[in-house]
């Protein structure tokens, strides 16, 4: 039986990548972003546009659900972020908006739909800035971290309720696409073509976290270990 991918955010970035790799595993795969005009080339069944922070958008998931035929895996790549030093009302509200209730808004409605099915895997992008609290970026941090205890929390309630539900939480570092582009220099970049792959790889070995790549994981192990006192006194 072949398996079915909805693909949130798809319109560029590692969700577009994401989206061409399981189209040439032989997925059928639905496709959805703001931007739909983006999305004719993939090699998908079906698109749809979404805005995750619309009231509506479910009910374009229900809709994409089905012209795809049906939904094994959600794949989940949408979010915004900035960073935001002087803490300008309308970036953070506007973060918190995409990244923590449209995230809620989507994941949730993935979580229910496979409830009713019997079964699924859920994968997000997250990402390593929920390890801690970056001054830099007080809203993005703040709700990467949201993401992180909300698909833990969601997989420990599938598992009490028996479900056959799977969860891939993927956490990157910086990479090559439009959110991180601008005047300022990221270290350690990563290209959006070798993090789809990395995620691929994560979602067939169903891994709970996986954190992308080795230099990454490095790092947020060190992260952890520094105490408060400490992390707050660092100029990022």
């Amino acid at each position: 039986m072949q398996k079915r991918a909805i693909v949130i955010g798809a319109s560029s970035g590692i969700g577009r990548e994401v989206a061409r790799l399981l189209v040439e595993e032989g997925w059928t795969v639905g496709v959805a972003a703001r931007r739909l005009e983006l999305l004719q080339d993939i090699g998908a069944v079906a698109a749809e546009r979404i805005d995750v922070t619309a009231a509506d958008a479910t009910e374009a998931l229900q809709r994409l659900i089905a012209q795809t035929g049906g939904m094994d895996l959600f794949f989940y790549a949408s979010g915004i972020g900035k960073q935001n030093r002087e803490l300008k009302a309308d970036i953070e509200l506007a973060t918190l908006q995409t990244n923590g209730v449209g995230f809620v808004r989507m994941i949730g409605e993935a979580y229910r739909y496979f409830a009713q099915q019997g079964g699924g895997h859920i994968a997000a992008i997250s990402s390593i800035a929920g390890t801690k609290g970056l001054g830099p970026a007080p809203s993005y941090s703040a709700t990467k971290a949201l993401q992180n205890v909300y698909l833990q929390a969601l997989e420990q309630q599938a598992h009490s309720r028996g479900l056959d539900i799977r969860f891939t939480d993927i956490r990157p570092g910086f990479v090559d696409t439009a959110l991180l582009s601008g005047d300022f220099h990221y270290p350690m970049m990563l290209k959006p073509e070798k993090v789809a792959s990395d995620i691929v790889r994560a979602i067939h070995r169903k891994q709970h976290i996986r954190i992308i790549d080795w230099r990454y994981r490095m790092l947020t192990a060190c992260w952890r270990r520094i105490p408060r006192w400490l992390w707050r006194q660092l100029k990022l």
